[in-house]
């Protein structure tokens, strides 16, 4: 390890090296509306941002889905309206995650995520080029960057950061086991204005139209998000804390297809081609409702009754990694940390490449004691997923207690180069003083 020089300038960097020194304001032309307009985020940064904090994204929505046919098939539809958008040389990317939840968002450099819940809502091609319309649309006006502006959306990837983990910490294993997964999901997301949405509707429209979808797909998808709001208000808490939904929205795609777009209302939806490539996803309904109605009984702490449902989703599909990795959540939200260990050990071996159940492993390892166990695991999270300060911390709590203090302290000074508050900040400060690391006369910054 370094000498205490290195710990200081290390200390001193702050959090701020998570994102890119600074944000640099200048002039530039709106892609959209053709206006020279003030943007607080270069297009290289949110080409950064994305790639920085999409991962941690995806993994909070239990990875993306393996099943290859969709995925490409959402890829297909969604590169051909990103084509006709207003920034088609943005490196697009489209993917399903298996969150349950009714869900889709877009990352600022064009990382565009779906949810097995709304996929499983649409019913067809045309609302799914809405819906991916949306959010490239979001994308072509520069939303995220309109949210730097205002200084909101460095704090919410931050914090959201450690959502991904678990921003509770190690003394709330409640906090821990459910904020490690689909229940912090889309923490990292920025909170669209209702000038946001409308504007994106818009210019999912255009999009859709131009690649020759019909209006109708737009009217479908609001359809489907006001039902569920009154039928499943809880699988939509998120998608609506995001994307604020209203009667409004409804209205205007209905009087936009009638008029704007009323030449393109005889287009086909391609219903059946939509059918055929989400079948096997539809062959899942049940597993998935189970986990939506699961998911909200653990928002409301009623941990025993999720569980019987959680487990209702297992008899359908023993090998379901949302499932398996709720489970194991659920479990140890009731500090029964063998059983959670074990069925996330089970998700691991599902879904080996994603790394919230080794998360799961770790934090279940820590409550019992098994430190050596917990360091192995989050070792491989870490390989699996860098940049997460949350297990950078853990890996050294671990190493503390096997009284390997030499390892535990660069863990401890990797993590104050990312995170400089917080307990876990003042917990890794105060080991790293008592250590001698550190000076006992240089004071936190």
């Amino acid at each position: 390890m370094g000498n205490r020089r290195d710990f200081l300038r290390l200390l001193g960097i702050g959090v701020g090296s998570l994102l890119t020194e600074s944000m640099f304001s200048g002039c530039a032309v709106d892609p959209v509306t053709g206006q020279n307009v003030m943007i607080m985020m270069s297009e290289a940064e949110e080409i950064a941002m994305d790639k920085a904090y999409g991962p941690h994204q995806f993994s909070s929505d239990y990875g993306v889905l393996r099943d290859k046919s969709l995925n490409s098939y959402l890829s297909e539809v969604g590169n051909r309206l990103a084509s006709l958008s207003h920034r088609p040389r943005m490196p697009y990317s489209f993917r399903a995650v298996n969150a349950v939840n009714i869900n889709a968002y877009a990352f600022p450099g064009g990382s565009v995520a779906v949810t097995r819940g709304i996929l499983l809502e649409l019913e067809s091609e045309a609302e799914l080029a809405a819906l991916l319309g949306h959010e490239i649309g979001h994308v072509n006006a520069r939303h995220a960057a309109e949210q730097a502006a205002k200084g909101m959306l460095t704090n919410v990837l931050l914090s959201g950061m450690a959502v991904a983990i678990g921003a509770a910490g190690y003394g709330d294993v409640a906090g821990v086991a459910q904020e490690l997964g689909g229940l912090g999901a889309g923490a990292l997301l920025a909170r669209y204005s209702r000038d946001n949405e409308r504007e994106a509707d818009g210019l999912g429209l255009e999009y859709m139209t131009r690649a020759g979808y019909s209006p109708l797909g737009m009217v479908g998808l609001m359809e489907i998000l006001l039902k569920n709001s009154k039928n499943k208000p809880g699988a939509v808490e998120m998608m609506f804390a995001t994307h604020p939904m209203s009667d409004e929205r409804y209205r205007t795609a209905s009087y936009a297809s009638k008029n704007k777009y009323s030449s393109f209302r005889g287009n086909s939806v391609l219903r059946e081609r939509y059918m055929d490539n989400t079948a096997g996803l539809r062959e899942l309904r049940g597993v998935i409702n189970h986990l939506q109605d699961a998911q909200v009984l653990m928002g409301k702490k009623d941990y025993s009754s999720a569980q019987a449902v959680i487990g209702k989703a297992l008899n359908m599909k023993n090998d379901d990694y949302g499932s398996l990795v709720t489970m194991a959540q659920c479990l140890a939200a009731q500090k029964e940390f063998d059983s959670g260990a074990s069925f996330a050990d089970k998700a691991s071996l599902v879904y080996p490449e994603e790394p919230q159940a080794h998360g799961l492993i770790g934090v279940c390892a820590l409550n019992r004691k098994k430190f050596a166990e917990a360091y192995v695991a989050f070792t491989k999270y870490e390989l699996l997923l860098p940049g997460n300060p949350d297990i950078t911390f853990y890996k050294g709590f671990s190493l503390e207690n096997l009284n390997d203090k030499v390892r535990a302290s660069e863990d401890y000074a990797h993590y104050l180069q990312m995170v400089k508050k917080g307990s876990k900040a003042q917990h890794a400060y105060a080991k790293l003083k008592d250590w001698g690391y550190i000076s006992k006369d240089v004071g936190q910054r």
